[in-house]
């Protein structure tokens, strides 16, 4: 008989202050992505720096926040674009996904940002969504837009160390989250739309061959965010679900966390001191929670 992965509860880390929610009026995202139903703040792509601040950005309203680590927010920028993922270079560039702008560089002290690739070879992107680092420093990233399977165009690309863009995979309905694997050689991807998170293999030559579905989930609106862990496992934030699945590095559930919020459990990130506790975005409420997982995340590109 079957038996359902435990459950891991979570807790509020932090909640976007009044004061920095918006009402009254519908944002441009708000309305093409959610019918203008009243969104105050939509948070996404937490990310830690080397100090402990959670980085997360609010795709409504063009904004990027600075959350301390006693859950104090600081607004970094507000902009006219749609940031949508956000990761930390090495070198400690914040590097953005921006739905209207491609893949920006923000500069948190002069709060401003700038182009880094606004298009590829076959034209505009649809409207990039989330990235990810190689330890090479090559950048992975996902080209979302509006796809899903009446439209399955959506792209993966790798952005060089060097510059040089390559797109990796075409034809998917809705790419979002992504990560590597341990060894580099695999790209994992949610496909919101298929319900799913694809397994894109790259050969010697750095080219995708034999992509397939790697795991099939079921309910609410797809899989949104992901990260990795030390052993090479998988956490899946299961957008519409309020949760989060864990698998293990064969894609066997061994955990569920719970949301304590609302159903839109949008990205995640790990966080503290020894790397077991994930930071989760709920988008809907604008909240941070926060989970104790049994196995730490992988320390990522930025950090080492």
């Amino acid at each position: 008989m079957y038996a359902p992965p435990p459950v891991v509860e979570t807790e509020i880390f932090a909640r976007v202050p009044e004061h920095f929610r918006i009402h009254g009026r519908s944002s441009k995202w708000a309305q093409v992505q959610r019918g203008g139903r009243p969104t105050p703040v939509f948070l996404e792509g937490p990310s830690f720096d080397r100090a402990g601040n959670l980085y997360v950005v609010d795709v409504a309203w063009g904004r990027i926040f600075r959350i301390s680590p006693a859950g104090e927010f600081t607004l970094v920028i507000e902009y006219d674009g749609e940031p949508n993922g956000l990761k930390i270079h090495r070198d400690g560039r914040i590097f953005v996904a921006d739905f209207r702008h491609g893949i920006l560089l923000l500069d948190p002290e002069r709060g401003a940002v700038e182009p880094v690739v606004q298009a590829s070879e076959f034209g505009p992107f649809k409207g990039v969504n989330d990235l990810f680092f190689a330890s090479n420093g090559d950048l992975y990233f996902t080209d979302q837009g509006l796809t899903g399977f009446q439209d399955p165009s959506g792209r993966l690309y790798r952005l060089k160390a060097d510059g040089r863009l390559d797109m990796l995979v075409q034809g998917i309905p809705s790419p979002n989250g992504l990560v590597l694997n341990l060894d580099e050689d695999i790209v994992f991807v949610n496909v919101t739309r298929d319900n799913a998170v694809w397994r894109v293999p790259m050969n010697q030559a750095g080219a995708a061959f034999k992509v397939g579905a790697y795991i099939r989930l079921s309910g609410g609106n797809g899989p949104d965010g992901l990260a990795i862990d030390e052993t090479g496992g998988l956490a899946i934030a299961h957008l519409g679900l309020g949760s989060v699945w864990i698998v293990n590095a064969i894609g066997e559930p061994v955990a569920r966390v719970k949301s304590c919020a609302g159903l839109a459990t949008t990205n995640l990130a790990y966080g503290g001191d020894d790397l077991r506790s994930l930071y989760i975005t709920e988008s809907e409420t604008g909240q941070i929670l926060k989970a104790r997982v049994p196995t730490p995340g992988r320390l990522m590109y930025s950090h080492s």
